[in-house]
């Protein structure tokens, strides 16, 4: 019999190594590039098929360049009546920015309100100036500014432009820093161990780095489309899904190590008997996301495949350039707490045998009691509001652009410079400005001229048609404005023959919250059989899958009503984005059920030789501490997307935080261990464990003392 040569098995891991360095070396930079490719336009995510995307496309044939618009809006400081004299100097100093760097056309003359006490005036920005914006409203507000007696301020689209690229400012080394912080910290407590929690935050930064160079290339060659959310969830997601698959894969290297001598050895025992769990965890966040591809909306469709890309970066990192280290590294990589032959046999950590008891002694009581507990949560997720965070509720923090919407909004229709804007055939042109008119809701309309603004001249004909402006009287992200669009739709496809449509800042709010909602139902439920469908396959059972599905769907429930409790009661939240709960979904029941994959992986593999109740036991006691550890460090990660002002992350850092640790901590330790105990032999229908499980668990029972 041949033996393979000594230096040959150093080979594999030594060349693995090399390769990774090098993936490292070359790539990591990547990392940080990544913002280079990104866009925050928010025009570009719009629903496809959506009326107000149609406008979109139909409305530049009206204007004579594209534009972005930012409003001017000045104010008598401590209140008080604005002078003629004051409105004209306004109106000059916004006139002489026309022919600027930046500015695509004449500004608009300054506007008084009806109060009095304030002015507006809408000056047009090119829409591509990226990292240029900012400097040209410093310029808008310094020419503002020179207005004797008057403060001034920005507000509209372009300024919230720039406030969101603030927001997103640094995100890479941020973001990076604080999660890969936090992770390293944890690792330290919990494994007491200086090499192990480096190597695995390597390991992660690696997979980071290989995921970020391959999305740059195809968000540079226009097949998958960047922005900030989605730069911000991919850098949380791969560190907190590599390093949950790094701790699965270390933890078994170190039970194989206190078994053997051979570290050779133990590192392909480990390999092959995780490999499995990792792969299908791996395979239901990654098929999970990639269902967002039936998504209408561009930005879900867009994390879907980037966040598949990151997830196949975590396993390659976790099951080539893991091993390969703890092979070459051996007991080293757990010093000072090296693992000792006593470790082999041990039924797993104080506490939990202490769990396992409580679960062994009243499964029933523990998972009746569980379920009750997440059922009364569960009953709040319905009075989460997800029709969209209103404007001053974005920001978590001051912005610039939310106090000068306020200071419009208290003093011109709430819709100013963010018209509803409908686009009709010229020959129907007066019957629908009637109908637009007369809806409910709207302050002012008329026809865009010529001159680029409505009214005061002959309407612009562009290919038989013509633009109308409506002016709302509600603010243009609240829900008066949302019915307001939605009753105007209604009054003018009801003219024969105007073939109109409706668009513009509302009605893009508006088309987002209905396809988000449309999105949910049909999401859902592909998620939901993708992962039944991998957990049939690696459990061999349908009961038991059946059942996890259920469980993490519970827990997900239970999170949603926890959450609306926090936000509205404790945060101050009025509302959540409208894909806020579909990413919540997405991430917490793919990553849900993958601490349960974790568990009954090794409860089936224990389960063969032990019969249901031990092998349920021996699973969790073997398993708590480093799944616990898993769900700590992914919660932890994820909590780091706090760090960016944003009322969307946030929301997402909490709902998928809080999730992860109600899983961890109840769902996989008590509901679902005290369920299979309590069905017994029968919840591994139908694989041979349910016929063969009876006879093992009936002579593991009488050999109880």
């Amino acid at each position: 019999m041949t033996h393979t040569p000594r230096w040959a098995r150093w080979l594999v891991p030594v060349v693995l190594l090399v390769v990774w360095l090098g993936i490292g070396g070359t790539l990591g930079p990547y990392a940080g590039k990544l913002g280079e490719v990104a866009t925050n336009d928010q025009a570009a995510f719009l629903p496809q098929s959506a009326e107000s995307t149609k406008v979109v496309e139909a409305r530049k044939d009206f204007e004579r360049s594209e534009s972005v618009p930012a409003i001017v809006v000045w104010q008598v400081p401590g209140g008080g009546a604005v002078t003629d004299g004051q409105q004209q100097a306004a109106g000059r100093a916004v006139a002489a920015l026309a022919g600027r760097e930046g500015i695509t056309s004449a500004p608009s003359p300054a506007l008084r309100s009806d109060d009095g006490s304030a002015l507006q005036a809408v000056v047009p920005l090119a829409p591509d100036l990226g990292e240029e914006l900012p400097a040209v409203l410093d310029d808008v507000r310094a020419a503002a500014r020179t207005v004797p007696g008057l403060s001034a301020s920005i507000a509209g689209p372009a300024a919230t432009q720039a406030d969101l690229a603030d927001a997103f400012a640094g995100i890479d080394g941020l973001l990076l820093g604080v999660a890969l912080g936090a992770v390293l910290l944890i690792l330290l407590l919990v494994y007491r161990s200086l090499l192990l929690p480096l190597v695995i935050i390597i390991s992660a930064v690696f997979a980071l780095g290989l995921a970020c160079a391959v999305v740059y290339a195809l968000a540079d060659h226009g097949v998958v489309r960047v922005d900030g959310q989605v730069q911000g969830i991919l850098s949380i997601l791969v560190i907190g899904a590599a390093t949950d698959y790094a701790l699965l894969l270390a933890a078994r290297f170190r039970e194989e190590l206190a078994a053997r001598e051979d570290r050779m050895a133990a590192a392909v025992a480990s390999l092959r008997r995780s490999a499995g769990a990792i792969t299908a965890s791996a395979a239901t966040v990654a098929l999970g996301l990639l269902a967002l591809l039936a998504s209408d909306l561009t930005n879900n469709r867009a994390l879907g495949p980037v966040g598949a890309i990151g997830i196949v970066c975590a396993v390659l990192s976790t099951l080539t350039f893991l091993p390969a280290v703890l092979v070459l590294l051996g007991r080293a990589a757990f010093w000072p707490a090296t693992p000792k032959p006593a470790d082999a046999t041990t039924e797993g950590h104080r506490l939990w045998r202490r769990v396992a008891g409580l679960i062994d002694r009243a499964p029933r009581r523990v998972w009746v009691s569980t379920t009750l507990l997440l059922v009364v949560l569960a009953a709040f997720a319905p009075t989460l509001n997800s029709r969209g965070v209103p404007l001053d509720e974005i920001f978590v923090k001051d912005a610039p652009s939310v106090a000068a919407q306020e200071t419009l909004g208290r003093h011109f229709p709430g819709g100013s410079g963010q018209p509803a804007v409908i686009i009709v055939n010229a020959a129907k042109a007066k019957e629908v400005e009637a109908a637009v008119r007369g809806t409910d809701g709207v302050a002012s309309a008329a026809p865009v001229t010529a001159a680029g603004r409505p009214g005061g001249g002959e309407p612009l004909v562009v290919d038989g048609r013509i633009r109308i402006d409506a002016t709302l009287t509600a603010a243009a992200d609240s829900d008066a404005a949302k019915n307001t669009v939605a009753e105007l739709r209604s009054r003018v496809h009801a003219v024969p023959g105007a073939e109109a449509l409706v668009g513009g800042y509302t009605a893009q709010k508006y088309d987002t919250e209905q396809t988000a909602a449309r999105d949910r139902t049909l999401i859902v439920p592909i998620v939901l059989a993708i992962i039944l469908l991998i957990l049939v396959l690696l459990l061999r059972s349908v009961l038991i899958p059946v059942l996890l599905v259920a469980t993490v769907a519970l827990n997900f429930l239970a999170t949603l009503g926890v959450s609306a409790l926090v936000f509205q009661h404790l945060l101050g939240f009025s509302g959540t984005d409208a894909s806020v709960p579909l990413y919540g979904f997405v991430f917490l029941v793919a990553l849900g059920v993958d601490y349960n994959i974790f568990l009954m992986s090794r409860v089936r593999e224990e389960t063969l030789t032990q019969g249901v109740r031990q092998g349920v036991l021996r699973g969790l006691t073997t398993t708590g501490g480093v799944i616990t550890s898993a769900g700590v460090v992914l919660a932890a990660t994820f909590a780091a997307l706090m760090v960016i002002p944003l009322a969307f992350l946030f929301q997402i850092a909490f709902i998928v935080a809080f999730g992860v640790l109600l899983d961890t901590l109840v769902v996989r330790s008590l509901l679902v261990p005290a369920l299979v105990i309590d069905i017994g032999p029968k919840s591994w229908w139908p694989s041979r464990l349910a016929r063969d499980g009876h006879a093992k668990t009936a002579g593991a029972d009488a050999a109880r003392p």
